[in-house]
């Protein structure tokens, strides 16, 4: 049965087709001015360049800084121990080190409406006995333990992309 295609189609196969050769400026050139518009994303060595801006909205909260002692909130610093969400800071949580981690410290993060909680333990990773974190399982809320330097990171991934999470840092274990 013969296909029927378009030209456009039939360009797109053609440089798809092409896709495994090393496309030089000459290529690009060539072929830029020859390719739609609207397929140009499909194809980005062939787009112009892009350029990246940062699109952070005022009313979200975001890690720019974490070190010893200290995480640092929207070019706020914080000393003590707090609870970090996309539009909530919580500040002076009552844990100051993971041995001062209870039960009690866990359901309150549980009344949280989040998806999940990253914890920040310091330095080195340490994980928290199950029994603390039963109110979380209970309203099967993820837990990810995690050191203070990665809990900073992933939160700000994961606030990018529109998740409900929390980071609950802890003061002594600040990076």
């Amino acid at each position: 049965m013969p296909q029927c295609r378009t030209p456009v189609v039939r360009q797109i196969d053609h440089l798809w087709q092409l896709r495994r050769f090393v496309a030089t400026p000459a290529v690009k050139s060539a072929f830029r001015n020859k390719l739609p518009d609207t397929f140009r994303p499909v194809f980005p060595a062939l787009a112009p360049e892009l350029k990246l801006h940062l699109d952070q909205p005022a009313n979200i909260n975001a890690i720019t800084a974490y070190g010893p002692g200290y995480v640092q909130v929207n070019q706020t610093r914080h000393a003590g121990s707090l609870i970090v969400m996309a539009q909530q800071l919580i500040e002076n949580w009552r844990p100051l080190s993971f041995e001062d981690l209870q039960a009690e410290d866990f359901a309150e993060l549980a009344q949280l409406k989040v998806e999940i909680v990253l914890l920040g333990t310091g330095e080195k990773l340490r994980f928290p006995h199950p029994k603390l974190t039963r109110a979380l399982m209970e309203k099967r809320i993820g837990l990810e333990a995690m050191s203070t330097a990665a809990a900073c990171r992933t939160y700000n991934i994961l606030m990018g992309e529109g998740r409900a999470v929390a980071a609950a840092l802890l003061a002594s274990a600040a990076a």
